[in-house]
């Protein structure tokens, strides 16, 4: 299994240059439910022009692949769905950075932000209900019963009160919010 921590290697360089983000994604629930394999973390950035030079400095070109500062600058353009990759050269492993823009869920996200330890060091990681109400969305997209389960899994071993109402009051469509009911049904008659 790979390392559980592997994140890392991304979120001790945004703490260290100071940067606003949030972990969602997959990595998200491995945190908030259970291990499983995962190819890349999701992660959220508060980013303004006047950041990107630090950002590029802090992912020095030897070990990552960054994009160029005019590709960045591109994205933080965008008022929604702003993105770029960060990788790692020596393991391969990818961030897909997303920037907030004007997505109202990601505020409420960075709002309501977990502080984490792990290995000693603070991660801040979206909450769970972002994680799921976002699980969802990509489970309606394509289909892929890794959100499912990773939603039942967050909702058995989460350490953090999950406010379901917040969450059915904010899916989009009638038809995922009668899948989150049985999800949650189901679940508790494990």
């Amino acid at each position: 299994m790979q390392n559980r921590n592997l994140f890392k290697i991304f979120t001790s360089r945004l703490n260290t240059a100071k940067l606003n983000y949030i972990v969602t994604g997959s990595v998200a629930g491995i945190i908030y439910g259970e291990p499983r394999l995962t190819h890349d973390v999701d992660i959220i950035i508060h980013l303004k022009e006047n950041d990107i030079a630090g950002l590029i400095s802090h992912f020095p070109d030897k070990d990552f692949y960054v994009p160029p500062f005019e590709v960045i600058k591109t994205e933080i353009i965008r008022n929604n769905r702003g993105h770029f990759n960060i990788i790692h050269h020596e393991t391969g492993f990818k961030a897909d950075v997303y920037l907030v823009g004007n997505d109202p869920l990601h505020l409420f996200a960075f709002k309501n932000k977990k502080n984490i330890k792990t290995n000693g060091e603070t991660v801040y990681f979206a909450p769970p209900e972002y994680v799921i109400l976002r699980k969802l969305e990509y489970y309606n997209e394509g289909n892929s019963e890794k959100h499912l389960r990773d939603i039942k899994s967050i909702l058995s071993n989460c350490p953090f009160k999950i406010d379901r109402q917040f969450i059915e009051n904010n899916i989009k469509s009638a038809k995922m919010k009668q899948l989150f009911i049985s999800v949650v049904r189901e679940n508790e008659n494990l």
